[in-house]
Order: structure tokens, then C-alpha cells, then sequence
């Protein structure tokens, strides 16, 4: 009877950690659930913090937004996997817990010096596999935020359009996660090959 009032109270604990406690988000996502979308805010105030000579904070730069449209273009594996990502670092103070008071909170509910100390551990880990981690997300989180406008801008870099040719294999493959049926293109919409040229910067930087 012990046992079984130990394991639900540890389910009840879980429960409450994963799921519950965490603020509304103020719109709507798919593919982001309230934990998600407090995680990145978090993450992003350590990576991106305002004040330190950025165009945009992290916060600005609406990195939740960035993530629901790349995860909603993704097939169904893939996504599972970068949430996942997002729940071990949300989770991970558990296991690797902060310094000083609360050190076993919720990442999103650290303060920020305490965020940025265990960020710093996952860089700095022995273990391959928490490095590796933080690459990829570190990686993610790079992508949201130079997907700014103004994150470019500040790189001497600004968006370019242009017209992407239509070459036979784009007849083969539909967009990611659709059937064969899908395909938008058919022999009628072929283009003519790309002269080779190379893409160059242009003089200040931009494309």
C-alpha cells in the first residue's frame, strides 16, 4: 500500500512538472504546447538577452512564433524529436539542477542568472550527449532569431527573393509530409537550367 501511494504521488509530481503551472500563452499554436512556448522565452532571454548591442532580445524576436511555422513543416518524426529536445532542456534542471535557491525548477522557472548557468553546463558537459544536445538547440534557437528581418540587417545581410527554377527532380517529390499526389509540378512547368553563376554578396554586405 506504501509502494502504491509512493508511485502515484510520484505520477501526480511528474504530471504536475510536465503539464501544469504554466502560463497561457497569449495566441494560439498547434504545435506548441504552454510548456514549449515558455521554454523558448526562456532560452531566448539567455541567448539573446536585451541590452547587449542586438538589434532584437530574444523575446523580440518571437522565437515560439519561429519554431510553431518550422515544426508545422515538418513530418510527424522529426517534430516529435525537437519537442522532445525542448522537453529535456525544460526539464533538465532535475537531473542537472541549477545553483542556489529552487535549483531543481523548471528551466522557465530559474531566474536568469540561474538559466544562464545551466545552459553553461550543457556546453560544457563530459558527456557527448549533452553537448550534442545543446548544439542542436542552440542551433534551432540561431535559425528563429536570424530569421528576423532586423537580425539580418544587423549582419549586413538583408532578405533576397528570387525565382527558384523548376528542374526534373522537383517533379518527383511532393512537399514535406504530403503523398506522391501532391506534387505542384508537372513537365509543362520545367525551366531552363541555371547559367552556374555564383550567388555574390553585393557591396555593404547584402545579397
Amino acid at each position: 500500500m506504501i509502494f502504491l501511494v509512493l508511485f502515484l504521488g510520484l505520477l501526480a509530481f511528474l504530471g504536475f512538472r510536465l503539464f501544469w503551472g504554466y502560463p497561457k500563452p497569449q495566441r494560439d499554436f498547434q504545435m506548441l504546447a504552454p510548456r514549449d512556448v515558455a521554454f523558448l522565452d526562456a532560452a531566448a532571454d539567455v541567448f539573446f538577452p536585451a541590452g547587449e548591442g542586438m538589434p532584437l532580445s530574444g523575446l523580440e524576436a518571437d522565437l515560439p512564433g519561429y519554431a510553431e511555422a518550422y515544426l508545422s513543416e515538418l513530418p510527424v518524426q522529426k517534430r516529435r524529436l525537437i519537442l522532445a529536445l525542448f522537453t529535456l532542456f525544460e526539464q533538465g534542471p532535475l537531473l542537472w539542477p541549477a545553483r542556489g535557491l529552487g535549483a531543481f525548477r523548471r528551466f522557465s522557472s530559474l531566474d536568469r542568472e540561474q538559466r544562464v548557468r545551466v545552459m553553461q553546463g550543457w556546453a560544457d558537459s563530459r558527456l557527448f550527449l549533452r553537448r550534442t544536445a545543446f548544439s542542436a538547440l542552440k542551433a534551432v534557437l540561431i535559425l528563429g532569431y536570424l530569421g528576423r528581418p532586423e537580425s539580418l540587417a544587423s549582419l549586413g545581410f538583408t532578405r533576397w527573393s528570387f525565382e527558384s527554377p523548376v528542374g526534373e527532380a522537383d517533379l518527383l517529390y511532393p512537399p514535406i509530409g504530403e503523398s506522391r499526389d501532391k506534387v505542384p509540378y508537372t513537365r509543362e512547368d520545367l525551366t531552363a537550367p541555371s547559367a552556374g553563376v555564383p550567388l555574390r554578396p553585393t557591396r555593404g554586405g547584402s545579397l
